[in-house]
């Protein structure tokens, strides 16, 4: 990945941005291939015993599961420096157990080797690198290799240092492809990962990329050994799956005549979506519709013309992160993972999910998942296709009569089996009534008997079944509309003192009375969660972040809006005059 997910100064930049815009477009049907669900090995396959096809498409498929071994050797300066433990041989273990059958091994080379010719790799790195790869081929996984943040700390300065860069990017290949020669078919190259190009036109860019992956095919392949047949992978500008930039990807791959060759992209989803921007706060139409674009692209640009692609990294750009609050309402993020493994399925896609570390997925530490359900759906979407809803959520108004309240099923090819409480079968007609298969309507007897005492918050937690895949859950939530209250303080330290009364933070949107948009953003009123504000449900308060309060202009009122996933909105002024701050709740009219 060009940039963590999880540092400020490793954001993707607004060259991300236009990537992903430029894939909004009406949905496009898919077809194609499947691509091989993970096998049930009976027993774990070594090094020795693995036999990788011959066809490169057969080989790739073969790949499916993948999985990142992200901020690791990747990380700057080194291997910890991320907040992640040194990798040890128990690691892939576990990774091959737990169903993958290939992982991607992120390194980032600068810090390792010398700035100048002949930019030798430290033996001491390269030897570590090469234990990393040698325990994951042991456990019997296809392993990709590559140079990867080296992209954005030296390669993007080849506009301005054509020769340097691509002696050093030569070198760097030189030095990888000796090392790792004889190691088996089941090792595989990536030449750069998310390639960019400062000071450039988009024409250069291309060009230069072109170059690059050239230089990269005929190092590798004069080195010998097993390197002369060995899979290569060659990426987009960026890694972006826009059509652009895969034409170009298509036209080197054409030229260069070799079988072995596969291509790379990434997918993060629609970006206002994947950081929650922009009113992203549901995985809406818009969001479908780019992520199936981008797998028909995949699928019409390459595969169709008989060559694989390897989804390097995919996921959400600020989800999950248990270091911060929620920035995507988990039920939303579970529909994302369940229609990205469909789409891959239908196209042929092998997908390698992008894993930063032990604040995400897989707790480096233990060695288990940290969201063990969230992992159940990317598993479940690896092989079939669960139902959802519109939400996963029931609103119950506590200060109201209960009233029947319904949700919109996604059946995504499967049958309405039931609604459980527990162990409990909820009873059609008395308890909950279905609608042209699809509209389920809970009665106010069983959201009365569900509710209980009526404490705000999540008083019970149903499950609709289906045909197969995985329930959804749907929780029952007793509340009201939040409460603000005025407040004082300073730009370094401002929050609004917030009765939630079991409701939930979606958005907030920021304006001057001019109507123009406030913020650290110009092209949207809704602000970027946990950038510009942030819940905080233990101390009941929202925060606004020294971020957006700067970016406000002196003395002028700003008027916030709040969303909350019930529906309810609530307005708020902040002023700031200097570096102080003053807040007023907004009557409603």
């Amino acid at each position: 990945m060009r940039t963590s997910l999880f540092r400020r100064h490793r954001g993707r930049g607004p060259g991300r941005l236009t990537g992903i815009l430029m894939a909004l477009a009406v949905m496009v049907g898919l077809a194609g291939g499947t691509a091989s669900a993970a096998p049930d090995d009976k027993a774990a396959p070594t090094r020795s015993t693995v036999r990788v096809p011959a066809r490169a498409m057969d080989a790739v498929a073969a790949m499916q599961p993948s999985w990142n071994l992200g901020n690791t050797l990747d990380a700057i300066p080194d291997e910890t420096n991320w907040g992640n433990p040194k990798v040890t041989k128990d690691l892939f273990t576990t990774i091959r157990a737990e169903g993958f059958r290939s992982v991607r091994i992120p390194v980032t080379w600068t810090d390792h080797q010398s700035a100048t010719a002949p930019y030798t790799v430290d033996a001491a790195f390269m030897s570590r690198v090469k234990e990393v790869v040698d325990w994951a081929l042991d456990e019997g996984l296809y392993v990709v290799l590559n140079v990867h943040h080296d992209s954005w700390q030296w390669i993007k300065k080849m506009p301005a240092d054509h020769d340097g860069v691509l002696a050093r990017f030569n070198s760097t290949w030189t030095q990888i492809s000796q090392t790792f020669r004889d190691e088996p078919r089941t090792l595989i190259f990536e030449s750069v990962n998310e390639p960019q190009f400062e000071n450039a036109t988009a024409e250069q860019k291309a060009k230069l990329l072109h170059e690059l992956n050239t230089s990269f095919h005929k190092i590798v392949r004069s080195s010998g050994g097993g390197n002369t047949d060995r899979l290569l992978m060659l990426p987009t500008d960026g890694c972006t799956p826009g059509q652009k930039f895969m034409d170009d990807l298509y036209t080197t791959i054409k030229s260069l005549n070799d079988p072995h060759l596969i291509a790379t992209v990434h997918y993060y989803s629609w970006y206002p979506f994947s950081i929650n921007i922009a009113g992203g706060t549901h995985y809406d139409d818009v969001a479908q519709n780019d992520l199936n674009d981008a797998f028909a692209r995949m699928r019409d640009t390459f595969i169709a013309r008989g060559i694989p692609v390897y989804l390097g990294e995919y996921g959400l750009l600020g989800w999950p992160d248990h270091n911060h609050p929620s920035r995507v309402e988990r039920g939303e993020a579970l529909k994302y993972y369940e229609h990205f493994g469909h789409a891959a399925r239908l196209v042929g896609v092998t997908t390698a999910l992008w894993d930063p570390g032990t604040w995400a997925y897989l707790n480096r530490e233990t060695l288990k998942w940290t969201d063990p359900a969230l992992i159940a759906w990317i598993k479940s979407s690896w092989t079939t296709r669960s139902g959802t809803a519109s939400f996963d959520k029931v609103f119950v108004p506590k200060s109201e009569p209960i009233t029947a309240k319904g949700l919109t099923l996604n059946l995504n090819g499967t049958k309405f089996r039931g609604l459980w409480h527990g162990n409990t079968k909820l009873v059609e007609g008395r308890d909950y009534t279905l609608f042209d298969k699809t509209r389920l309507v809970l009665t106010a007897g069983a959201l009365t008997r569900l509710t209980g005492d009526r404490e705000y918050g999540v008083n019970a937690t149903l499950e609709a079944r289906f045909s197969r895949g995985l329930p959804w859950r749907i929780e029952v939530v007793t509340h009201d509309a939040p409460v603000l209250s005025d407040a004082t303080g300073k730009t370094d330290a401002f929050t609004i003192p917030t009765q939630y009364r079991g409701d939930v933070l979606a958005t907030m949107e920021a304006r001057y009375g001019d109507g123009s948009n406030a913020g650290q953003t110009d092209w949207t009123p809704y602000q970027e969660f946990n950038k510009s504000f942030k819940p905080d449900y233990p101390n009941d308060t929202i925060i606004l972040t020294t971020e957006f309060l700067d970016a406000l202009r002196d003395g002028e009122l700003v008027t916030l809006t709040f969303h909350f996933y019930s529906g309810e909105k609530l307005m708020y002024h902040v002023k700031k005059s200097g570096d102080s701050v003053t807040g007023t709740t907004v009557k409603a009219s």
